[in-house]
């Protein structure tokens, strides 16, 4: 059975930083292409980040050089350090793995900037 639980979330002022965690079980977690999305209230939920096996990554355009996507296979973790953060990145940060038949989903953890 695949889980995913985050952790890391909180409130932090404009321009600090935090450290989003994902604990992943369930899988062969270093052959698995990971990602991070962020929904926002009365948004749709969005791609922020994704790392494949073979650690390459990519970005929402709006997060490129602020924050960074990194996986521990060792550990089966996949971390988002997000730097400069600003009010615009307030959302439920969730973690994801993309299945052969469906994704799969961590239940979120809750990031918010204040201005």
């Amino acid at each position: 059975q695949v889980r995913l639980v985050e952790s890391g979330g909180g409130l932090v002022q404009a321009g600090g930083s935090l450290r989003l965690s994902c604990a992943a079980s369930g899988i062969i977690f270093s052959v698995s292409t990971m990602g991070w999305y962020r929904q926002a209230p009365g948004k749709q939920r969005e791609l922020v980040a994704v790392i494949t096996a073979s650690d390459n990554t990519n970005y929402a355009d709006s997060v490129k050089g602020r924050f960074t996507i990194a996986r521990d296979n060792a550990k089966n973790m996949v971390y988002l350090q997000m730097n400069s953060l600003k009010p615009e990145d307030t959302a439920v940060y969730y973690c994801n793995m993309p299945g052969m038949i469906r994704d799969y989903w961590g239940q979120g953890t809750q990031v918010t900037v204040s201005s």
